[in-house]
């Protein structure tokens, strides 16, 4: 079983823990997750869930200028949004300990 089927339900949770630290811009969020060992994630991939969540009101933006030619779209995390990584977090756990249970 390919890794990314597995990541397609979880991969909304990962980016929404990643903005509740800190505003950040979508290529930024690219390299965070790469960095925390989703070695194979692309922006093609990261972009269309950055719109999704801001449809749902879980997160907002702001275009900020950019040193380095045009403007960032900085994604910041609402209340809503962080209500949704609280119950994110308590689903993996139990999902975890779930399959733990299967796999000893």
């Amino acid at each position: 079983m390919k890794k990314t089927q597995l990541l397609k339900g979880v991969l909304e949770g990962c980016i929404l823990l990643i903005i509740k630290k800190k505003e950040v811009y979508g290529y930024e969020l690219v390299q965070q997750l790469k960095q925390s060992g989703f070695e194979d994630i692309v922006g093609g991939t990261v972009y269309p869930i950055l719109q999704k969540l801001e449809k749902n009101e879980l997160t907002t933006s702001v275009k900020k200028p950019s040193p380095d030619g045009p403007d960032r779209k900085y994604y910041q995390i609402t209340d809503k949004g962080r209500d949704y990584c609280e119950s994110f977090v308590q689903s993996w756990r139990e999902l975890e300990t779930s399959v733990h249970h299967l796999i000893d």
